[in-house]
């Protein structure tokens, strides 16, 4: 499936940008990844809320071929064949994608949050945090930030959490 016949499945849903991915593409509106293309199949983010109407169509999860041997992706589901023929649908379903990711990037930062023990500096480090990637209600990709903070609280990078900055 090519890039420009991605843009134009999704136009109803808005804009899209396709990235080459392993061997086939990723789908990400507003920078964050909620689709996949797979030797010519759709794939949408899946998470608690949105899996049971995936698991209604029985459609299966992402899999692949990793060294002889079949691997799968639980967390990406084929899209239903409809969704090909009905562009207004397909904008439902995407839309509930891109809440999926939303949903677990958020709680990555939540819980990166909840390890800092100074609650000032917690509150300051959620606010950067989503400034730096621009979370408003929906997700990113984890980012290294959050990934670099330890159940202590403490920053494998700086040591220790950042200081509250001082009200000038």
């Amino acid at each position: 499936m090519a890039p420009e016949d991605i843009r134009e499945l999704f136009s109803v849903f808005g804009p899209v940008e396709v990235r080459r991915l392993f061997g086939g593409a990723g789908i990400f509106a507003d920078g964050t990844m909620f689709a996949l293309v797979h030797d010519g199949v759709v794939y949408l983010k899946v998470d608690e809320e949105s899996a049971p109407a995936f698991e209604r169509e029985q459609l299966e999860a992402f899999s692949y071929s990793r060294k002889g041997e079949r691997a799968s992706l639980a967390s990406y589901r084929r899209m239903p064949d409809r969704l090909y023929d009905d562009p207004d649908e397909l904008a439902t379903w995407a839309r509930a994608a891109l809440a999926a990711e939303g949903t677990q990037a958020t709680e990555a930062l939540n819980a990166a949050c909840r390890s800092c023990s100074d609650s000032e500096v917690r509150h300051s480090l959620r606010h950067v945090l989503c400034g730096i990637y621009g979370i408003k209600g929906r997700g990113m990709a984890r980012p290294r930030t959050v990934q670099a903070f330890t159940r202590t609280g403490r920053s494998k990078k700086a040591g220790r959490c950042p200081p509250v900055p001082s009200s000038a």
